[in-house]
């Protein structure tokens, strides 16, 4: 990859879709992962007014840690960063307090990680209203077209993707480029919605290099017949995600009412 011509183009098409758009710049929710970082640095370098939201809700301390110091090396570096701690956590136990109990806990789990990110959506809209900002997405290539790993009208909930045609290791290359903290480079994938330190490898069971194999695999038109071993059951897991998934990467589906009924 020709990487600093591919961080020039990001940088254009941010600044000219923005211009276009007549809005004044972008708001990010910077959860110390390295998508996140090398989307707010994209979008720094544009000029443009950024806006840096930190969202925590029950967040582990090392995610918190990272967050914040990216955001200091952003401002060190750009003038046209500023920052803002959005505690979301007293919002988040106001709302689970207002639903009705379950019996097992464990059963909404998953609903409750969702509405972490469904939280962080809103709050990134209010901003991004009230100040004529665009929200930038951090999704890359594998989570938005792959396997789906994201949250459908949470962290999936943007005006514009900048590095969804990114694979992650493509990522991990541009993080480096741009001088991304090192230890936002090597920390572990993960979302950050279940309030421990559960990585993205242990929720899908593969590696983001095994899903990107898997990926490139189903576009030469591979199946499952191929692969014996390890490579059968990570293209195993890849299209168990991609099927279960489908519905955030389609568009929604519309009941078409016969013309003869109208």
């Amino acid at each position: 990859m020709q990487t600093e011509k591919v961080i020039n183009h990001i940088v254009t098409w941010l600044n000219d879709y923005a211009t276009n758009a007549k809005m004044k710049g972008f708001v990010i929710g910077i959860s110390g992962g390295i998508d996140s970082a090398i989307t707010s640095t994209l979008c720094a370098k544009t000029g443009l007014e950024l806006l840096c939201l930190e969202m925590p809700i029950h967040q582990a301390e090392n995610q918190v840690g990272r967050a914040s110091r990216h955001i200091d090396w952003l401002q060190k570096n750009f003038k046209n960063v500023k920052r803002l701690q959005v505690n979301l956590t007293p919002v988040f136990d106001s709302l689970i307090n207002e639903l009705p109990k379950v019996e097992n806990e464990e059963d909404r789990f998953m609903s409750l990680a969702n509405t972490r990110a469904r939280l962080r959506m809103t709050s990134l809209y209010y901003f991004a209203a009230l100040e004529r900002y665009l929200v930038a997405g951090t999704g890359n290539k594998v989570e938005d077209f792959g396997v789906g790993f994201y949250t459908k009208y949470g962290d999936g909930g943007v005006d514009l993707s900048p590095i969804a045609d990114l694979l992650k290791t493509e990522v991990w290359e541009i993080a480096r480029t741009l001088g991304v903290n090192e230890e936002i480079i090597n920390a572990a994938p993960t979302d950050g919605l279940w309030g421990d330190d559960r990585t993205d490898e242990d929720q899908i069971g593969a590696s983001y290099p095994e899903l990107e194999w898997a990926m490139a695999m189903v576009e030469k038109g591979k199946t499952i017949e191929d692969f014996t071993g390890r490579e059968k059951e990570v293209f195993t897991i890849y299209k168990k995600f991609n099927s279960a998934n489908k519905h955030k990467m389609v568009p929604i589906p519309v009941c078409t009412i016969p013309t003869n009924l109208k």
